[in-house]
């Protein structure tokens, strides 16, 4: 503050001097040399333009700013890998053979209605058991698989590869051999030997032909009832118990349901009697992922003389991976650490849950055939153990029972199916009538209320369907980070 009040107080007396006399010129305005500047500075010409142009040879040579290098992306060069060996491989043999090892195999001679009204002509189910069914058969229990597993949940003689339940199965395990005699089959519509679209369709004009996407949509209750034929070939009654994780926790309660004066118990693991709407919403983006790799929409699912779409298929398991691996788990096995810190970031897997997801996917996406997840998963999509959901297959059933009939007509049937199968888009998209906000806070009507759950009850609908298991003893496990079945819904 005191060095701009100097500089004002000396600045005063030069203003009352100007009006006097001439102002003296400041000491420190080199004028003349300034003059002289401009006086000597040098005509510019065109020559000199040109010569300014022209780079000196003697001019030390200024180095250029260096360029920012491409990333690489060895995921991606990965899949090319692949792909360009399945094509060649395309070219002399079929798509890769799906198998864990040896099992046993069921054929059921006889058709088999579907609860959407397609039919199988036949039908096998892959299985594998353990123990020793007893005098009177009463001691089997029929363990139902997840998703994309196989009938090898234990190791055999015939197979020593550890199974998925390998240590639950076995002498003084959970599934006591030295009780109980244990079943355990590949689902219909799975791929591990059991029948489902790799199969070949044995009404098709080419005796190789796969189902591929003829294969008929099927539901869990389907599966079920493709399983207990099989107890049917063993002779077997009634079970000791239905028991299944994940998907098999939605068959063994099937199971219950359709089949309760054949089914003791029940024990449902992380599953749910009907799929929520966001396990439907994260199985369809799976399913859209498949899909829309170029193998498979190219041929619409029938890929089997050509390349498998494996890209889909990879993207799709770590979709899946996403859903029943829990939060707390990954934060404890990886966080946010990356997978080689002294290197700088990729696009590329680069932290090790990225580099997780990416093992996941590459070691899966040739071991499952992709039309089995498709189907197997839409089956998951369609459960619901609810009452009204019940009767309306019950009567879809009753209205195609005379497919499986001597007389039937291949092609008026063919007609029927189609109707039932095909969908068509609506031609008015959904669109949000209101917020989320106003759909919450709007009074429910009569009707509505009549048929919602309170906020601890669960809904009236799947309480009236579960109905037949009042008297079956039955244990639900559930687990709290399950997101693809959630707690409340287990």
């Amino acid at each position: 503050m005191s060095a701009i009040k100097s500089i004002f107080t000396t600045a005063r007396p030069s203003i009352r001097t100007t009006l006097r006399r001439p102002a003296p010129r400041p000491a420190l305005l080199p004028t003349a040399p300034l003059r002289t500047l401009h006086r000597d500075a040098p005509a510019r010409t065109a020559a000199t333009a040109v010569a300014d142009a022209v780079p000196d040879p003697r001019a030390p040579v200024q180095p250029v700013p260096p360029q920012n290098t491409p990333l690489s992306f060895p995921c991606l060069d990965a899949i090319e890998s692949r792909t360009e060996v399945l094509t060649k491989r395309s070219l002399s043999g079929p798509e890769p053979s799906y198998t864990t090892g040896f099992h046993e195999t069921f054929h059921s001679p006889d058709p088999i209605l579907l609860d959407w009204g397609g039919v199988l002509p036949s039908f096998d189910i892959a299985y594998e058991t353990w123990g020793s069914l007893n005098a009177d058969r009463s001691n089997a229990i029929l363990l139902h698989t997840g998703l994309s597993a196989s009938s090898h949940a234990h190791s055999t003689g015939a197979n020593p590869k550890p199974g998925w339940w390998e240590r639950f199965i076995g002498p003084g395990a959970p599934l006591d051999t030295d009780k109980y005699f244990v079943i355990c089959t590949n689902v219909l519509g799975g791929c591990y030997g059991s029948t489902g679209p790799s199969s070949v369709d044995p009404l098709a004009a080419d005796a190789k032909a796969r189902y591929g996407t003829r294969f008929p949509i099927l539901t869990m209750q389907d599966m079920v009832r493709a399983q207990f034929r099989l107890l049917d070939g063993f002779r077997i009654d009634r079970l000791y118990a239905s028991v299944g994780s994940s998907m098999g926790g939605m068959q063994s309660l099937a199971a219950g349901v359709l089949e309760r004066d054949r089914v003791g118990r029940i024990v449902s693991v992380s599953g749910c009697a009907r799929s929520h709407p966001y396990s439907i919403a994260m199985r369809h983006t799976q399913r859209q992922v498949l899909m829309n790799d170029p193998a498979w929409s190219s041929t619409r699912g029938n890929y089997y003389t050509s390349i498998p779409p494996h890209t889909g298929m990879k993207l799709a398991r770590q979709i899946a991976t996403i859903t029943y691996r829990s939060g707390p788990e990954w934060e404890q096995r990886f966080g946010r650490r990356r997978a080689d810190p002294s290197k700088p970031p990729a696009l590329c897997p680069d932290f090790l849950i990225e580099t997780y997801l990416d093992h996941a996917g590459e070691k899966w996406c040739l071991e499952y055939d992709a039309n089995s997840l498709l189907y197997v998963s839409k089956a998951m999509d369609l459960f619901d153990l609810g009452r009204e959901h019940m009767d309306a297959l019950a009567a879809q059933r009753h209205d195609n029972a005379h497919r499986l009939g001597p007389a039937r007509s291949q092609t008026a049937d063919d007609d029927d199916v189609a109707a039932l199968c095909n969908l068509t888009l609506p031609e008015r998209p959904y669109e949000e009538a209101e917020s989320s906000a106003d759909a919450l806070a709007a009074p429910l009507s009569a009707a509505t209320a009549a048929s919602a759950p309170s906020s601890s009850a669960p809904p009236h609908d799947l309480v009236k369907g579960l109905r037949p298991l009042a008297d079956t003893p039955t244990l639900v496990l559930g687990v709290a980070s399950d997101i693809l079945f959630p707690a409340w819904q287990q």
